[in-house]
């Protein structure tokens, strides 16, 4: 087949897939399996071969992450039992005050908080964040809401272990322990300088309180049946059903018989695994070959030994009823994670098999610094497309997977510079831009600019963070 007809086959397979979600609101999971056995068949795979090799990448893919993701997101939903977010919120907030909370609050989002599901950290810390927002200064309500919305979606991403990260990672077959510290170089300056901007708009008339706020009806709304999400409204994102259930969970175990545990001592499990991940990646670096350090810096068994930890601090702290509500609550939750991460793969195997990585390698290997560039555009008109963070991210991390070793460029900024084009233009389209919305009272056209404006700011701040990472590695 023609290198032409293959690039039309595979353009009409991400297009119909798009418009399956978009139009005929088609599960994600579904849409991108059909998208897969199109491309197959469509390009002379044949039937065997192309439900082989959508299996196969499957299988694949979950290989690669799907015990973290799980192991992530269970540590998460236990960690939403005890009372941990809000508490860390209140410590915030006594620590370094309102004014400083934009900041504080985006980089503990963006990072060590990446295993909270975005809906239930924000139902959550709302309340009392909007609250503290007249003491913040001058358009507190629009520096907080942007702030929320900048570290949840650069984190999903960006940070492991953001389910979003971690597909990214796996896709393009970068370590975990690499994608962990060359997203943590990515993430704090893009989300304290995307702030910065948001504020530095603001003070010049940007915001209009008379027209982009308007008064709650309660102090802690909820958001009622809405279908919410980590990222927004699809896999980590729309996978999300019900979760303002489980949000409330760490208020309801208050009533509870409880015991106070110190506030680094609920994180230490999470904070532990994390640095047994980068020291695995440092060790790697470096040549150290220790077989200890190979196994507690395997980011399978440090995830592991978050977990079992966490578990361990919340059977003291709140009791195994509620540990066990937190772990059914995180197996609901991480189900629909796990099947789009694994039809991502599925198109990532279909697309490289079709040939369509020898065609794309030619195109982008005349430039060192262009793809990355193209990649951060791919990712973003599907997310205008789908508004999906997470799906944009894996769908171009699928569609790049089999140029990744032709191009020259370390596949960690390939995974980085996809997740940076995955933020740009958060609209209405994304369930987390109406829960920003009504949860800081704002209007439609508030939420336009903290979310959709804010967002598409951190999402170009990144590209030129990758950018400059490029020059050195």
């Amino acid at each position: 087949m023609s290198d032409i007809a293959i690039l039309i086959n595979t353009a009409v397979a991400v297009l119909a897939a798009v418009v399956l979600i978009v139009r005929f609101k088609v599960n994600p999971v579904i849409a991108l399996v059909i998208g897969s056995l199109y491309l197959g068949l469509s390009t002379g795979l044949g039937v065997t071969k192309t439900i082989e090799t959508i299996t196969q990448g499957f299988g694949d893919i979950m290989v690669e992450v799907g015990l973290l993701v799980a192991f992530g997101v269970l540590m998460g939903s236990i960690l939403n039992e005890t009372g941990a977010i809000r508490r860390l919120v209140e410590h915030l907030l006594n620590t370094f005050g309102p004014k400083r909370l934009p900041y504080t609050m985006a980089l503990a989002v963006s990072t060590a908080l990446q295993t909270i599901f975005l809906d239930v950290l924000l139902v959550i810390a709302a309340p009392l964040a909007r609250r503290m927002a007249p003491k913040i200064g001058k358009h507190g309500t629009a520096r907080i809401a942007t702030a929320m919305a900048i570290a949840g979606e650069v984190g999903i991403v960006l940070m492991v272990p953001g389910v979003g990260a971690v597909a990214l990672a796996g896709m393009l077959e970068v370590p975990l322990g690499k994608m962990l510290i060359f997203g943590l170089l990515v993430v704090v300056p893009t989300v304290l300088i995307s702030v910065a901007i948001m504020s530095f708009f603001f003070d010049r008339g940007f915001w209009k309180a008379e027209s982009d706020e308007q008064l709650l009806a309660q102090d802690e709304p909820t958001p009622g049946t809405r279908k919410l999400e980590r990222g927004e409204g699809t896999g980590q994102d729309a996978a999300r059903t019900g979760n303002a259930g489980t949000a409330t969970a760490a208020t309801a175990v208050q009533t509870g018989q409880r015991r106070e545990a110190p506030l680094f001592l609920l994180f230490l499990p999470l904070l532990v695994s994390l640095l047994l991940i980068a020291s695995g990646a440092l060790a790697e670096i470096l040549g150290y070959e220790a077989s200890w350090i190979q196994l507690v810096g395997n980011p399978v068994v440090a995830l592991l030994i978050g977990l079992v930890g966490t578990i361990a601090v919340a059977r003291y702290t709140i009791g195994q009823k509620a540990i066990d509500r937190g772990v059914a609550s995180g197996f609901r939750e991480s189900g629909q994670i796990l099947l789009l991460t694994g039809v991502g793969g599925s198109l990532a195997a279909t697309v490289s098999t079709a040939g369509l990585g020898d065609i794309m390698g030619q195109f982008f290997s005349a430039s060192t610094v262009a793809p990355l560039v193209v990649v951060w555009g791919i990712a973003a008109l599907l997310h205008i497309a789908v508004g999906s963070v997470t799906l944009s991210g894996i769908t171009a991390a699928s569609l790049l997977a089999p140029i990744a070793p032709s191009l020259g460029i370390d596949p960690v900024l390939i995974a980085l510079a996809a997740g940076s084009g995955a933020l740009f233009m958060v609209h209405v389209t994304s369930n987390t831009f109406w829960l920003l919305q009504s949860l800081f009272g704002q209007t439609v056209r508030g939420a336009l600019k903290t979310v959709s404006v804010g967002v598409s700011v951190a999402s170009i701040v990144a590209l030129g963070m990758v950018m400059i990472l490029n020059i050195f590695i």
